[in-house]
Formats: C-alpha cells, structure tokens, sequence
C-alpha cells in the first residue's frame, strides 16, 4: 500500500501544480488582428476576449459587414492563440503527454 500512498500525494502535488498553472495562464494575454492592424483584440489563457481596439478609418457606417467581419476574424485568432497558449503551458506540467481531463 505504501506505492499507493506515493502515488495519491504525487497526484495531490500535480493538482496543486495544475491550479498554480491555471492561475498564471489565466493572467497571460494574447493578441490577435484583422485587416492589416485595423481591429486588434486581446484574449486570456481563461479564452476570454478582454479587449478590441478598432481603428477609426475602419468604422463605415455604410459598410458594417466588413467591420464585423473584421472583429470576427480577429476574435477567433485571439481565442485560437489562447488556446495554444495553454496548450503549451500544460505541455511544460505534463511533459507532453496527453492525459485525459488535464490537457486540452
């Protein structure tokens, strides 16, 4: 029983880790544009967007969809960068390996 006991406090020490982790990714950002820097928005390691900047030559109001289109685009690669972000973060936790309910 004593490897049992071994394994049981390593696993409390990787979920103390793992929360350590999920708190300093939670504090990073990433940030993505769209339209060659016109619309800039800013993500979380928690894939929250936290900002958008638009630059004012884009704002048409007889040409919304391109705007919208822009913010869409910049979003998305915004929340696939945090994405990444974490990814990598919880690679350097496991030593890359994939394990189920840990990493993404």
């Amino acid at each position: 029983m004593k490897g049992f006991g071994n394994m049981m406090k390593e696993a409390q020490k990787l979920q103390a880790q793992l929360e350590a982790l999920r708190e300093e990714v939670a504090k990073k950002k990433v940030e993505a544009t769209a339209g060659g820097g016109m619309v800039t928005v800013e993500a979380s390691g928690n894939q929250e967007i936290v900002s958008i900047k638009i630059d004012r030559e884009v704002i048409n109001p007889e040409d919304a969809q391109m705007l919208e289109d822009l913010v869409l685009a910049a979003c998305n690669e915004a929340l696939r960068k945090s994405r990444e972000l974490v990814q990598a973060e919880m690679g350097k936790l496991t030593g890359g390996l994939r394990i189920p309910g840990l990493t993404p």
